[in-house]
């Protein structure tokens, strides 16, 4: 019988542990990292494959419409809010002709 009080003790710090505030929490960061610079670079008229060498792969590909390419990075600081960063890339017959960006104001990588 005295054992029952010990083990709902032990059960309550164990399972307090586990909601305990000082948590570490990491940034998590997924996706592409362009920047203005990158953007400012591409030039109308560029093929796929150097707009794909300057940017780097796109995360997303429309298997309806290859003429669009999506670019999308998000940034979670330490548990708090998703931030989201898109890019959509145009192309007409392979060469690239413009793009749509929803940029962040700053890109916190690392």
């Amino acid at each position: 019988m005295q054992k029952l009080p010990a083990i709902v003790l032990i059960g309550i710090i164990f399972l307090s542990g586990c909601a305990f505030p000082g948590v570490y929490k990491i940034n998590v960061q997924q996706g592409n990292i362009v920047t203005d610079e990158e953007l400012t670079a591409l030039a109308e008229g560029m093929p796929r494959r150097q707009v794909h060498a300057l940017l780097g792969s796109p995360l997303m590909l429309n298997p309806v419409d290859p003429s669009r390419e999506y670019y999308v990075y998000t940034f979670q600081r330490k548990g708090r809010e998703i931030r989201e960063q898109r890019i959509i890339v145009y192309y007409d017959n392979d060469l690239f002709s413009h793009y749509e960006a929803q940029l962040l104001e700053e890109t916190p990588a690392y």
